[in-house]
């Protein structure tokens, strides 16, 4: 498929996502942490505008001269701009003006298309290019997370469709196995061609220790012997960040699980249903993942250790849920931060969050790499994410 195609299916795909949602579901944002699903859809088309269209397109006119302001992700080097947290404080531009936008956007690079070929600096925007479909991509499975934490906040619980769901659909009924994953050096980042973001390089070499790796990721029923035994109740198990995060919190629970009836039920994207004993652990945070590890008498995987097991055997390592691991999130030797407001996008985020590894059901087909990194805070709960094993 060519960058075009790639980027006319990703522009579709981003608004199919938000069919099923009303117009007040669009604008509401009930946590700091989630964006409205009307910001995600303008922030990929600025995305767009302004390192595409307004910075190499001499004839582009601009959609509406505010929109740099509401629509950036607080970049710095843009300037100020609407803090993450006051994003569903946007009610102008309202969703119909910000589905025109979108199309202004998309016919425009479309037209740019026809005269890219001949262009002066026409790598350098392909290159641009390419980072923002990824970008739109990255976002489509934020805007899941998002819209699921929306509906799921509900006291309806409505369901997002009633289809097959993308935290849904697999199941694990075998016993936890182990694989063996040999000492000695292995190569860590993105070396081959093609995309990657540039937290991912510079590919370097890395040191390993003989470790096992599970071979899959934690089930519900798993978790949920953990729960029944305490886990949330016993200090001993939790770092001291994660017990105080317990306290303050109340958790009990990974988020959207409750008892109903005596029986556990969680909301997922077709609404709320039973918790399938076999079905994949979902919204768990750093902490409870590293808590789960030491009951079990293991621990979490490094991001190296990740990467290491996916060489030796990448079947190892298919899994429905981004899967913590027990690495801060920071650059690698030979980092080099890309020049401009585009070099913020990865490197700002370098200090305070853990990374995660794999994909989850959300991610978009093709977005995925094994040298993906992907990042949060250590109490976020609310993306898809899971727990992998290492002894």
């Amino acid at each position: 498929m060519g960058l075009l195609d790639e980027f006319l299916k990703t522009r579709v795909w981003t608004e199919k996502l938000v069919d099923p949602l009303t117009t007040d579901d669009m604008v509401v944002q009930p946590a700091s942490q989630v964006s409205p699903p009307k910001w995600h859809l303008a922030h990929s088309s600025w995305f767009f505008e302004h390192f595409i269209l307004k910075a190499f397109v001499k004839e582009y006119k601009e959609y509406h001269p505010d929109f740099d302001y509401l629509f950036h992700s607080g970049l710095n080097g843009m300037g100020e701009g609407i803090p993450l947290e006051k994003r569903g404080t946007i009610t102008r531009p309202d969703i119909k003006e910000v589905f025109f936008y979108r199309q202004h956007v998309s016919e425009a690079m479309s037209l740019f298309w026809e005269q890219l070929e001949k262009h002066t600096q026409s790598a350098d925007i392909m290159k641009k290019i390419e980072l923002g479909v990824q970008h739109e991509q990255h976002h489509q499975e934020l805007l899941l997370a998002d819209i699921k934490y929306i509906l799921g906040n509900q006291f309806l619980h409505e369901p997002y469709v009633k289809k097959e769901a993308p935290d849904t659909g697999w199941y694990a009924d075998k016993i936890l196995g182990w694989n063996q994953v040999d000492k000695g050096m292995y190569t860590i980042g993105h070396e081959n061609g093609g995309f990657c973001f540039d937290n991912e390089r510079a590919a370097h070499n890395v040191s390993l220790q003989a470790f096992e790796m599970a071979d899959r990721a934690i089930v519900n029923h798993e978790y949920l012997e953990f729960i029944e035994a305490g886990g949330y109740e016993n200090f001993n198990l939790w770092l001291r960040d994660g017990w105080d995060w317990v306290k303050r919190t109340g958790a009990a629970v990974p988020m959207y699980w409750k008892k109903i009836d005596g029986k556990w039920q969680r909301y997922s994207l077709q609404g709320v249903i039973d918790v399938e004993e076999n079905g994949p652990l979902l919204h768990v945070n750093y902490y409870e993942a590293d808590a789960f590890a030491r009951w079990k008498g293991a621990r979490l995987p490094t991001e190296f250790e990740w990467e290491a097991a996916f060489q030796v055997n990448p079947d190892w390592m298919y899994s429905p849920v981004w899967e913590w691991c027990a690495s801060a999130y920071l650059p690698y030797p030979g980092f080099k931060i890309t020049q401009g407001a585009l070099g913020e996008y990865k490197n700002r985020f370098m200090v305070g969050q853990m990374v995660l590894r794999g994909a989850s059901l959300a991610t978009p087909e093709g977005h995925w790499r094994p040298s993906y990194r992907s990042f949060l805070y250590p109490d976020a709960q609310w993306h898809f994410s899971g727990i992998r094993l290492v002894r």
